[in-house]
């Protein structure tokens, strides 16, 4: 966090800590900068009696009171001196972000390596299940950001959808069109105008009245798959989004969205090797 150029009349870090978060009461926050929680960028302490410097960063760590357990676990599919790839379970979010601090894939997997230099290079739906590839060395970590950069790693998916008496074994569709935000903004849709976002869908089983879906995504826009599915009229079963917007309310481990990131494939940038990772994870039968 940036400390603003001008000053909102505080006098210590402290203060404006306080006025920034009024949410937090300010015996928290002293709580914080006595257990060394809070520090300038260059990992000088900051305590309470610290002076407001203007445009400097403090970099604090965020914390959750009562942050919800995740009773599913994440598994470790490899790991070299450059990478990691993990399989994620349903509802585990990938990084830090809202009510989930330690409860996310990242944290779980840094207190496990006992690597705190463990970065995602990328990022699934919390809803979402399936293999996330990370970075465990600074010093290479770019060359692998470059491979999403340039569009040089595969990703395959998997989908199960409710097609009641449809016929839909090898069906193919492919799908272009112009995605942006909605109200809410994290709802997307699909409107006119120049394509933003590419999808290739196969579906590889029809028994019963549920499909078995392969998705391959050309771009890589928030929720995408999801519209796409409900766009050639088969949402993704469980899913709680598309195409009607649910209320919230808390999560139902009994009904995870059917939606799992299968397979990677990449030429590794520093070995040359040609690198394909699988999840040994399975959606819902479609045999049911």
């Amino acid at each position: 966090m940036h400390l603003p150029l001008h000053n909102p009349g505080c006098g210590t870090v402290l203060d404006y800590l306080v006025v920034k978060f009024p949410y937090i009461a300010e015996s928290v926050w002293r709580q914080r900068l006595m257990d060394g929680k809070v520090h300038w960028l260059n990992g000088e302490m900051i305590n309470s009696s610290t002076l407001y410097r203007s445009q400097q960063c403090v970099c604090y760590y965020r914390e959750v009171e009562k942050e919800p357990v995740i009773p599913f676990e994440e598994h470790i599919i490899f790991q070299d001196e450059h990478i990691l790839v993990a399989c994620k379970p349903h509802f585990l979010q990938v990084t830090p972000g809202g009510n989930y601090v330690d409860e996310c894939l990242q944290s779980r997997l840094r207190r496990k390596t006992k690597n705190d230099n463990l970065q995602a290079l990328h990022r699934l739906d919390r809803e979402t299940a399936g293999l996330v590839l990370f970075s465990v060395n600074p010093e290479t970590r770019s060359d692998y950001h470059t491979l999403f950069e340039h569009h040089k790693i595969t990703k395959t998916y998997q989908a199960v959808a409710d097609i009641g008496a449809d016929a839909m074994l090898c069906k193919h569709w492919v799908v272009k069109n112009r995605m942006e935000k909605s109200n809410p903004r994290f709802v997307m849709h699909i409107v006119s105008g120049e394509t933003n976002a590419h999808s290739v869908i196969d579906c590889v089983d029809d028994t019963g009245n549920k499909g078995l879906f392969e998705l391959s995504p050309v771009t890589g826009k928030t929720h995408q798959l999801r519209v796409h599915m409900q766009s050639i009229g088969y949402p993704i079963l469980n899913d709680k989004v598309y195409p009607i917007l649910q209320p919230k309310k808390e999560d139902d481990f009994s009904k995870p969205l059917q939606l799992l990131a299968k397979k990677l494939e990449f030429v590794d940038p520093i070995t040359k090797d040609e690198r394909v990772f699988c999840s040994d994870r399975e959606l819902l039968s479609v045999k049911c």
